[in-house]
């Protein structure tokens, strides 16, 4: 098989190895797509220098957001057949082959396009958002419009919320947000002061109910915290790899109720993967507008540069080995 692996910093290439083998849970699927993620951002950028490795000289292979076509089975597999197109929660998907278990993969649905029914991303941003327990009516803040803040805003869409707030520093960031059905955008310095603050003799608390944070900056953290009411809730789904992301303590006079927006138990992901997918299957959720960079094997450090420079026009890239 054809598999991508880190060779340096910005450095990736492409080498040929053995085909992998299903252990007696687990799959081999023919990769058919393969999401480019942030979370492997930092990886990239340094070639892996301090990060600890699984075995001395482990070649650091990426890719986790995978769908792919069931090419063998283990024979504790059960449930599963030659042909089946799934997506799931993996490992080393920039390849042409990749074993993923059993019980870690759901169907692709009917008539999706195997590019946009990538199950990982939205199963993270679904998850999230179910334990901030939102309710239909309340005002929500999506702070930070990239490809994860973007997914939020169809998710809470759907949720019916009174009012739906975009906050980016890019114009075609927002616009997108309005285009996916926020009611406003802005700029995080252009916020108007009444979604940050409530004045004496204000008549009501404008402020949103639950803010969504979604840029992995502090200075994201910053502006999402301004913008929670009082006993309102903000949830972290940006990805803060490392050192301290400052919180602003105001949140402790307000009373407010922070969630953290990762997910280590992939049980839960798996569930909420499969209510996901029946948002894309129904089209209440889709990749369309999201998935603007497509790109074979050999290409994936264009992928990541384009990711790590948020080039004009990208939100997401997808390898099609």
């Amino acid at each position: 098989m054809r598999i991508s692996q880190i060779i340096g910093p910005r450095r990736s290439e492409v080498v040929e190895a053995d085909d992998p083998v299903p252990g007696a849970r687990q799959v081999l699927v023919k990769v058919v797509a393969s999401g480019v993620c942030t979370s492997d951002l930092s990886v990239w950028r340094t070639g892996g220098a301090g990060r600890q490795a699984s075995g001395v000289g482990e070649p650091i292979r990426l890719g986790h957001e995978i769908v792919g076509q069931v090419v063998a089975t283990g024979r504790a597999a059960r449930g599963w057949s030659e042909g089946d197109l799934v997506t799931g929660l993996g490992g080393q998907g920039f390849a042409s082959l990749a074993v993923l278990e059993a019980d870690r993969i759901l169907p692709v649905p009917d008539h999706v396009e195997p590019a946009l029914a990538i199950g990982e991303p939205v199963a993270d941003l679904y998850e999230a958002l179910s334990r901030t327990h939102m309710k239909a009516g309340d005002r929500v803040a999506v702070v930070g419009l990239g490809f994860m803040g973007l997914g939020l805003v169809q998710l809470v869409r759907d949720r019916a919320p009174g009012l739906l707030i975009g906050v980016d520093p890019v114009p075609a960031a927002r616009q997108r947000a309005l285009d996916l059905g926020a009611d406003l955008a802005f700029a995080p310095e252009e916020v108007p002061a009444d979604y940050r603050t409530m004045e004496a003799g204000q008549a009501d608390d404008r402020r949103p109910d639950l803010v969504m944070e979604a840029t992995g900056v502090t200075s994201g953290l910053k502006t999402a915290a301004a913008l929670v009411r009082p006993f309102g809730t903000l949830c972290v789904v940006g990805y803060h790899h490392k050192g301290d992301a400052m919180m602003d303590m105001d949140l402790w006079y307000r009373a407010a109720t922070i969630v953290n927006g990762f997910c280590p138990d992939q049980r839960r992901l798996m569930r909420a993967m499969d209510e996901a997918l029946d948002l894309i299957a129904s089209h209440r959720f889709s990749y369309a507008s999201l998935v603007t960079h497509r790109f074979g094997l050999p290409d994936v450090d264009q992928a990541f540069e384009l990711m790590d420079t948020r080039a004009p026009g990208f939100v997401k890239a997808v390898l099609e080995p």
